[in-house]
């Protein structure tokens, strides 16, 4: 059929006056049209056939992993190699009178095969990682890096074969040829390079994964994606924030993981008490102070203590800085940790205090830190909200004064 065709072209070239060698030009031209064409619909052809059987088994299967096939068009890959090997196969037939352009299309046509098998493989990769990413697995060991760092392997691989077939050398002598360029692919490549050991420090060493809470400079969200070279943050203004992989490990930042995953989280914020309303207490205050139900019991042992101690020693206590003697800030250290005990937001079996700071110019810090059974950022803040508004409110009962600049 191509020869018939060939000669048909040839003699209605001739018969309009052209002369043999532009005749034997455009009737294998034309030809060679005719092929690619053919090749081109074969192709088509050959992706219906596939969209129409193929793909329905597919869908209507119960596995979810050979969906991934479709949506990562692996068999619609593999389809552009028809024109190829079609044009390879008759290309001596179709271009009888010109070996040097059989030479070419032969050529172009094993360079073409060689970027459609990249291009399948990428497909494949693609695919797996697809796959991988279905599992939980996937959030504490990303392998986007890995699948990066694949793909820029299968490139420069598939450059060194294009390389080695043109130039007619072995791919290991473009290789060796190439050893000379190695400190300027080292300059080009140091960010992919420094990209791909931080990936694997990070996954390896399970120091990030995707979900993960993290802050860092200004980012302050969760890990949506770890690559090659970057990993991307979705702050809680949902904005995105975008920071080099490889500056994960030399930099500081904050994983706030092991407290998602813990019983509580913590609460660790003090209040300020102005250092002159802290005094001893007075009988009259022990008596009012027992009106507050959550000390009663505290403050009626706490007495019968420091009276048996301070008969025991014989201390005069007429005068009230003899001996032992509750304070107004004392009782309200226990009022407060009474409170925390008794609240059903915080972890009773994780650790509950309340303590001093060093004091400072501004007065007497006083320390809540306990743990919320809630973890959730706004429900956190509102139970913390709740029990520092209830101490702020309750300080004055104890006359005790909250600090505030007065200017």
């Amino acid at each position: 059929m191509i020869e018939k065709l060939i000669n048909s072209l040839t003699l209605f070239f001739k018969s309009v006056n052209v002369n043999d060698y532009y005749s034997a030009v455009l009737a294998q031209g034309i030809s060679f049209i005719v092929l690619l064409g053919v090749g081109i619909l074969l192709m088509f052809a050959a992706k219906f056939i596939i969209k129409k059987t193929v793909y329905k088994v597919i869908l209507k299967s119960e596995s979810k992993y050979d969906d991934e096939i479709i949506h990562n068009k692996v068999l619609m890959r593999l389809c552009l190699m028809i024109p190829a090997i079609l044009i390879m196969k008759y290309h001596v037939d179709i271009l009888p009178d010109f070996p040097n352009v059989q030479h070419f299309v032969l050529n172009c046509c094993i360079v073409y095969i060689i970027v459609v098998i990249t291009m399948v493989l990428f497909s494949v990769v693609n695919a797996s990682n697809d796959i991988y990413n279905m599992h939980q697995t996937a959030k504490m060991k990303p392998m986007t890096g890995v699948v990066q760092t694949i793909k820029i392997i299968l490139i420069v691989f598939c450059v060194l074969l294009i390389i080695s077939f043109l130039m007619g050398k072995k791919v290991s002598s473009v290789i060796i040829g190439l050893g000379t360029l190695s400190a300027v692919l080292l300059l080009l490549f140091q960010n992919v390079i420094l990209g791909f050991v931080g990936s694997i420090q990070l996954t390896v060493n399970d120091m990030l994964r995707i979900g993960d809470w993290i802050t860092m400079d200004k980012a302050d969200g969760n890990v949506m994606e770890i690559n090659l070279t970057t990993v991307k943050v979705r702050n809680f203004d949902n904005t995105i924030t975008t920071i080099p992989t490889s500056s994960m490990v030399t930099n500081q930042f904050t994983n706030w993981r092991g407290m998602t995953e813990s019983d509580g989280r913590r609460i660790m914020r003090s209040i300020t008490i102005d250092t002159k309303s802290v005094k001893f207490c007075t009988p009259e205050m022990i008596e009012r102070f027992k009106k507050i139900e959550r000390i009663q019991k505290y403050l009626e042992d706490k007495e019968e203590d420091i009276a048996e101690y301070n008969k025991a020693n014989q201390i005069d206590t007429s005068y009230i800085i003899n001996g032992r003697q509750q304070t107004n800030l004392g009782v309200f250290r226990a009022y407060i940790l009474s409170y925390i005990k008794s609240n059903p937001n915080i972890n009773q079996n994780l650790t509950k205090m309340v303590r001093q700071l060093q004091p400072n110019e501004f007065g007497i810090p006083l320390q809540v830190y306990a743990f919320s059974k809630e973890k959730e950022w706004t429900r956190y803040e509102e139970i913390q909200s709740d029990i520092f508004d209830h101490i702020i409110a309750a300080a004055p009962l104890f006359d005790l004064k909250i600090f505030q600049r007065p200017s």
